[in-house]
């Protein structure tokens, strides 16, 4: 590797000229004056994929670390996998987000799962998954490396208020509240405990944590907060007055669990990228979080958390008319489906897609070209649109471009030999499928 230009592009990255180090180091990943070392072109991908993430480009950067992942020598697979689900996050694909997320807490060797667990937790949240949640929050919260555990109890808490578990509730943010952090973070932490307190029906307790929450003046109440805050001021002023109040015109908390709102303030990601050019060290004003208070609500197990989701579900339900609702939602999903499969059909969609045929041409080349090639096609046409061909059960699309009729299909596959091979792949329309009318060496260079 030319440790200059890896050098330079470093420099560059930590100066945040994002986009010179990306020009760097792909001249780097380039440059064959110097042979490379087990290890570094996925260390030069990875590194390219985070210049990506700063320049907002998270679509890109999910390439480039997957093609770090193909490096067999190197090592940061966690860390790779982690952030190719903050990606997906970034790109509100939270179902892909969790299952990276989950591939990183795989990797024995990863040493930071608090950051998986955090970016797991929060795509739970988005998902509507609770429960799952709530086992993630806690899991980073426990882990021993995870420099703000603050975050993870204000997550767990906002779980357990959507399980209708107040109690709990309570207990995390009390942990939460025993580290050092920004005053808004601490009023915030406050507020949620009021809202704990009044969901709790401990409204005494509940006026004391609004009052901290908004002691400065500086934290502003959201209005389900201000509605609980007015509502146990209402309640300790009529037990304290001893006479009936007037309660009418308070928009009071109907009863039943309470939604999951998202854990972090406006402006801040949720999530935890593994820069792999962050600085080591400790965490200064570290403390431990469970020294001093009760923690028995990390014991809750995950079957337990579940159980309790389902149930929620299932009270939910018999308050609804069930039976008329499915039933419209089944004659509004039918229509949905034809005017989806219509509009699929225009924009290229198809079974199997284009990415499954190349899957199967490249797979197994020769066996594969009876399955794949179009109708009408001669063998002797096959034959030699095959000889550049190349199998690699592991083949990266790069782009598809597709009518209703025809598509072109960009495809990069491992020579098995350390280098790749770039593919134009034309396909035609068969049926509601695809087949292959042409393959072709592509030169990105020359276009």
């Amino acid at each position: 590797m030319n440790t200059t230009l890896f050098d330079q592009a470093t420099v560059r990255y930590k100066n945040k000229d994002y986009r010179g180090a990306l020009r760097t180091y792909s001249a780097c990943l380039q440059d064959n004056s110097t042979p490379f070392s087990l290890g570094e072109v996925g260390l030069i991908y990875h590194r390219i994929g985070n210049c990506l993430v700063k320049l907002q480009n998270p679509a890109e950067a999910i390439q480039a670390y997957m093609q770090s992942l193909t490096d067999p020598a190197y090592e940061a697979k966690g860390a790779l996998q982690n952030n190719i689900g903050m990606a997906y996050a970034t790109l509100r694909n939270y179902t892909q987000a969790a299952e990276h997320f989950k591939l990183a807490l795989d990797d024995p060797a990863y040493d930071a799962p608090y950051k998986a667990y955090m970016g797991l937790g929060n795509a739970m949240l988005k998902l509507g998954q609770t429960a799952e949640a709530g086992v993630a929050f806690r899991e980073a919260a426990l882990d021993s490396e995870n420099p703000d555990p603050a975050k993870a109890l204000l997550n767990l808490g906002i779980c357990f208020m959507a399980l209708d578990r107040p109690q709990d509730a309570i207990l995390s943010y009390d942990s939460a509240l025993q580290f050092d952090m920004a005053p808004d973070t601490r009023n915030r932490i406050n507020a949620s405990k009021g809202q704990a307190y009044v969901a709790a029906g401990q409204m005494e307790e509940a006026v004391a944590a609004f009052g901290l929450a908004t002691a400065d003046a500086t934290y502003i109440l959201s209005d389900s907060a201000s509605v609980d805050y007015q509502h146990a001021l209402s309640e300790v002023n009529k037990a304290q007055t001893s006479a009936p109040g007037d309660t009418s015109g308070l928009d009071v908390l109907v009863d039943g669990p309470r939604a999951a709102v998202a854990a972090e303030p406006a402006g801040q990601n949720p999530f935890y990228y593994d820069e792999e050019l962050e600085e080591e060290g400790g965490y200064p004003g570290y403390v431990d979080a469970y020294s001093r208070t009760s923690t028995s609500f990390f014991e809750t197990t995950d079957a337990e958390l579940e159980e309790l989701s389902k149930s929620l579900a299932k009270k939910d339900r018999r308050n609804r008319n069930v039976g008329l609702k499915v039933l419209v939602v089944v004659i509004v999903l039918l229509i949905l489906a034809l005017a989806g499969s219509v509009f699929a059909y225009m924009k290229g969609l198809g079974w199997p897609t284009q990415q499954a045929v190349a899957d199967q041409l490249f797979s197994n080349p020769e066996n594969a070209a009876k399955e794949v090639f179009a109708a009408g096609l001669s063998e002797e046409s096959i034959g030699t649109m095959l000889e550049p061909v190349v199998q690699d059960s592991s083949i990266t699309v790069d782009g598809v471009n597709a009518t209703a009729t025809d598509s072109t299909v960009y495809v990069t596959a491992n020579t098995g030999k350390g280098g790749n091979v770039t593919y134009q792949i034309t396909m035609v329309r068969d049926l509601i499928g695809w087949k292959i009318s042409s393959v072709d060496l592509y030169f990105p260079s020359q276009h």
